[in-house]
């Protein structure tokens, strides 16, 4: 089989930090002497490209457009290499991959996004097997020469998960991200080992590019006691078009006919509700107990176990690329890239 070509683009993040020695200031180093900070990939048997993506940001600025920047830098060179790894600050990591998961449709190739808690200046850092392990995943193929993996992912502290059925867990541990409601994809040991019934196959054959992004979306996390005064004016459809609620347990909210009716005007105004658990495992199930009931005669639309990354991008993503109301509540009530 002919040497595998990945792209591997810099969007800034903790990751491709180095300490300057005299100043002990965190700084971007410069990605064209990636080799002199890993001579280890010099021993990867993949012909790797790297670039950057403009100017080093903190992952915190990640936005829709850059999202977009992504997802048509990929696909303009998706014919041109066999995987890419997307280095990428973890705090909104999981948000990048979900959007890239909806943007990407198609995908027969693996994109991947990783980072770390150390600078890869640092001795201690866990970027550079983060960084090695993902560039090996992207590059390998099966025995047809098919790309193993052929969905957008997160490699972080030797696992492989989902891109968009992951979120950050830990500001200070290796083990910075989990998959609740999904298995690992794989597992990096002395061999990487594949889950392959866990991998997703799109039914699609060729990628797709659908890189609109609505952003008039609001989360809110209810929570015992809050006021529905405070929350009156989000609930306008003339500026904000879905919103998140983050709810208890199963999708639970207090029995509150205030709330309710604000939610009911706002849904026959044209306005979208989604529910999601603010619980770390499990899904919501409207109708499981007599709080949550009232949901389903709202209209308000069951998030089941996604997670609040996968429902804020999945729902931004159906209002930038669809129009008609009942498509868009349609299309999010199923999966479009192994998100439910």
């Amino acid at each position: 089989m002919a040497q595998s070509k990945v792209l591997m683009i810099y969007t800034g993040g903790t990751i491709g930090m180095i300490e300057d020695p005299e100043t002990g200031v965190l700084t971007a180093f410069d990605f064209k002497h990636l080799n002199n900070q890993i001579p280890e990939l010099s021993r990867i048997k993949v012909d790797l490209t790297a670039i950057s993506l403009g100017m080093p940001i903190d992952s915190s600025d990640m936005n829709p457009t850059i999202w977009q920047d992504l997802a048509e830098l990929v696909a303009n060179s998706y014919d041109q290499y066999d995987g890419f790894v997307i280095l990428h600050g973890s705090d909104t990591m999981a948000y990048t991959a979900s959007a890239l998961s909806f943007m990407l449709q198609g995908l027969q190739k693996p994109v991947i996004l990783t980072g770390s808690q150390l600078p890869i200046g640092t001795i201690r850092t866990d970027g550079k097997e983060n960084l090695i392990t993902s560039i090996e995943i992207a590059a390998n193929k099966d025995k047809n020469d098919e790309s193993i993996v052929k969905e957008v992912a997160i490699y972080f502290e030797y696992a492989l998960y989902r891109g968009n059925r992951t979120t950050k867990v830990s500001a200070n541990a290796f083990e910075a991200f989990l998959s609740p409601n999904y298995p690992e994809l794989a597992v990096a040991g002395v061999e990487i080992n594949y889950k392959t019934n866990a991998l997703f196959q799109s039914s699609q054959k060729e990628l797709t590019l659908n890189c609109e992004m609505d952003d008039r979306v609001a989360l809110l996390k209810i929570f015992p006691g809050f006021s529905t005064k405070v929350y009156k004016s989000l609930f306008d459809n003339n500026n904000v078009k879905a919103i998140v609620l983050e709810t208890f347990g199963s999708g639970n909210a207090p029995n509150n006919s205030e709330f309710h009716t604000i939610i009911e005007e706002y849904i026959e105004s044209g306005g979208i509700v989604v529910n999601i658990t603010q619980c770390y495992t499990g899904s919501v199930e409207q109708g499981k107990y007599a709080n949550s009931t009232v949901f389903n005669k709202l209209g308000v639309i069951s998030g089941k176990d996604m997670t609040t990354e996968t429902a804020i991008t999945k729902i931004m993503h159906l209002l930038g690329n669809f129009t008609d109301r009942d498509e868009i509540i349609n299309r999010f009530k199923n999966n479009i890239a192994g998100e439910i």
